[in-house]
C-alpha cells in the first residue's frame, strides 16, 4: 500500500522534546531571517536566463514564483511546527504519508540540493572569471570556463570551488551565523548599490515589447526564477521558537518574500531599463519580424552570442555575470568589478549550505536503513560523514563542470517543487487523519491555501522545459528501482526497528540561521 509503513510521529517528537526551544523570535526577526536566507543567489546567477525566456516580462515571473513560494511556505510552516526536527520534507512525509512517498521526497531532495550546489558553483565561476578578466585585462579561454553546452569544454573554476567546499565539509567546517550575516549584508549591499546606480538612468524603451514570448515565456522564466527564492523554508522551520506563531509566522513569511520580490523586481528593472533584456534570436532577427528566440543554455545561443560579441553588440542574456556586466556597460566598471567580488565572496557559503543539506538528508535516510550504512560512516578524526560528503562533492563538481547554470537550476527546481507539493498534501492529509494533534501553527484557510500551493507547484513544474521534466521522471524511476530492489527490505521501520536518526551522533549539523542569535531549526546549534 502506498501509504504504508508510517514512521511514528510520536517517536520523532520524542526526539524533539529533548531539545525544545525558547520562543524568542518576533515578526521582525522572522522577516529578517527570511530575507537573509533568500536574497542574493538566484538573482546573481539567473537574471540572464530569465531575460532569455521572458524578456522584460521576467518582472512578472518574480511575482508568480514569489506567490507560489508564499502559499507553499505557509503549509510547510504548519508541518515544521508539528514535527520540529531536522530532515525537512523527508521527515514530514515519513510521518504522514509513509515510507514510499518519503523515499521519493528524499530522492527528489537529493536532486534539489546537489544540482543546486552545482548551479551556484557555475554562477560563482561566471562572476569570478569576469572579475579576473576585467581587473587584470586578460582573456581566459572559454574552453576552460564553460561547459560543452555553453561553447566551451569544461568549467574548471566551478569544479574547483565545488572541490574546495567538499574538502571544507570533510574536515568539519561549520557555518558561522556571524559570517553568514556578514555575507548576507555583502549581497544586500551589492544589490542595493546596483539598484541605486541603474534605476535612476532607466530608459522606458527597454520595456517594450514587454512579453516578446507571451505568457508561456513568463511562466517558463517563473519556473527558473523559483530558484531565487529557495531558502525561505528557513523561516518555516523557525515556527517552534516564534512568539505567537499564529500571528507572526504569516507576517514573517509573507513579509520576507514580499520584500525579496520587490528587491528582485527593482534589480530586474535596472537591467531591463539600462541595457535591455530582449531574448537573443537566431540570426538576430527581431521576434516581431518572425525571429525565433534561442533556448537558454543551448549551443545555438552560445554561437549567436559569440557572433554578437564579434560584432561588438553583446546582450545581457549572453553574460555569465549579468549584473556586473550591466554596471560596466552603463559606465561603472569599478563598481561592476566590486559586485563581481561580492558574488565571489558570498556564493561559496551558499554552496556549503546546499551541500550540508544534501549530506544531511542522505545521512538520515542511511540511518533509517533506506541507504547503505556506508553512507552514514563518520570520519574517525573529523567526526563528519566523509563518505557521503565526498560522493556528493564528486557529483556536484561534475554537474558544475559540464552543465550551464540554467539547466542545473531548472533540474534543482523540479526536485524542490515535488517536495513542496508533497508537504502541502501531507498537511491536508494530517488535518483529516490526526485532527487532535497539537499544532503550534495552523496554516490559515488550509482548504484554500494547500490546494493553491499544490496547483502552483504543479504549474511551475509544467512550465519547466521538456528535457528537465524527462530528467526528473528518469531520476524518479531510478529512485523507485533502488527502493524496491534495496531499501524496502532493509528499512528499519519495515523491520520494526524504531529509532530516530535525526538525533544521532555524527549527523551533519543543521544549516545555521542567516543571523546571529537565532537557533537552528530543530534546536541543535551548528
Amino acid at each position: 500500500m502506498i501509504f504504508g509503513r508510517v514512521k511514528s510521529l510520536d517517536a520523532i517528537l520524542a526526539t524533539a522534546e529533548k531539545k525544545s526551544l525558547h520562543r524568542s523570535l518576533g515578526a521582525f526577526q522572522l522577516t529578517m531571517l527570511g530575507i537573509g536566507a533568500v536574497i542574493g543567489t538566484g538573482i546573481f546567477v539567473l537574471t540572464a536566463e530569465a531575460a532569455q525566456k521572458a524578456g522584460p516580462g521576467m518582472m512578472l515571473s518574480f511575482v508568480i514564483a514569489g506567490f507560489v513560494c508564499a502559499v507553499a511556505a505557509l503549509c510547510y510552516a504548519e508541518m515544521a511546527a508539528m514535527v520540529p526536527v531536522s530532515g525537512s520534507a523527508y521527515t514530514y512525509s515519513y510521518a504522514v504519508m509513509g515510507e514510499l512517498i518519503a523515499w521519493m521526497v528524499g530522492w527528489a531532495l537529493i536532486l534539489e540540493y546537489a544540482v543546486a550546489a552545482g548551479a551556484v558553483s557555475v554562477g560563482w565561476s561566471g562572476y569570478v572569471v569576469g572579475l579576473i578578466e576585467h581587473t587584470f585585462h586578460m582573456d581566459i579561454p572559454n574552453a576552460l570556463t564553460r561547459g560543452p553546452f555553453d561553447g566551451g569544454m569544461v568549467n574548471l573554476p566551478a569544479m574547483l570551488i565545488a572541490a574546495l567546499v567538499t574538502w571544507l565539509l570533510v574536515i568539519g567546517t561549520k557555518e558561522s551565523a556571524t559570517v553568514n550575516a556578514v555575507l548576507v549584508a555583502i549581497k544586500v549591499a551589492a544589490l542595493t548599490l546596483f539598484i541605486a546606480l541603474s534605476v535612476p538612468v532607466m530608459n522606458m524603451d527597454g520595456f517594450t515589447p514587454f512579453a516578446p514570448l507571451g505568457f508561456s515565456g513568463i511562466s517558463a522564466a517563473a519556473a527558473s526564477i523559483f530558484f531565487a527564492y529557495v531558502g525561505f523554508d528557513a523561516v518555516s522551520t523557525a515556527a517552534e521558537e516564534t512568539k505567537n506563531p499564529q500571528r507572526n509566522m504569516p507576517i514573517g513569511l509573507i513579509g520576507s518574500l514580499a520584500i525579496c520580490t520587490i528587491f528582485y523586481m527593482l534589480v530586474a528593472a535596472g537591467v531591463i531599463g539600462t541595457v535591455g533584456a530582449q531574448p537573443v534570436t537566431a540570426g538576430a532577427i527581431p521576434i516581431a519580424q518572425g525571429g525565433i528566440a534561442l533556448a537558454p543554455g543551448s549551443i545555438e545561443l552560445s554561437q549567436q552570442c559569440a557572433a554578437l560579441a564579434a560584432a561588438g553588440t553583446e546582450a545581457v542574456t549572453c553574460s555569465k555575470e549579468a549584473l556586473a556586466w550591466t554596471l560596466r556597460e552603463i559606465g561603472w566598471p569599478q563598481i561592476g568589478n566590486l559586485l563581481g567580488l561580492a558574488a565571489g565572496l558570498a556564493l561559496p557559503s551558499v554552496i556549503l549550505m546546499m551541500m550540508f543539506g544534501q549530506t544531511r538528508i542522505f545521512f538520515v535516510m542511511s540511518r533509517d536503513g533506506l541507504l547503505p550504512d556506508l553512507f552514514s560512516k563518520v570520519h574517525p578524526v573529523y567526526k563528519t560523514p566523509y563518505v557521503i560528503t565526498i560522493l556528493t562533492g564528486i557529483f556536484v563538481a561534475l554537474f558544475a563542470a559540464f552543465f550551464p547554470v540554467g539547466i542545473l537550476a531548472d533540474i534543482s527546481n523540479s526536485g524542490t517543487l515535488f517536495a513542496f507539493a508533497a508537504v502541502s498534501i501531507a498537511v491536508m492529509v494530517l488535518r483529516r487523519t490526526d485532527p487532535t494533534r497539537k499544532r503550534p501553527f495552523r496554516t490559515p484557510a488550509i482548504m484554500f491555501t494547500a490546494p493553491i500551493a499544490i496547483l502552483g507547484c504543479a504549474y511551475l513544474f509544467y512550465s519547466l522545459g521538456l528535457e528537465t521534466k524527462l530528467m526528473f521522471v528518469a531520476w524518479a524511476a531510478i529512485g523507485l528501482v533502488v527502493y524496491f530492489a534495496y531499501s524496502r527490505s532493509r528499512s528499519h521501520v519495515g523491520r520494526g526497528v524504531m529509532d530516530v536518526a535525526e538525533d544521532d551522533e555524527g549527523i551533519p549539523p543543521q544549516p545555521v540561521p542567516p543571523m546571529p542569535g537565532a537557533h537552528t531549526p530543530g534546536g541543535q546549534d551548528a
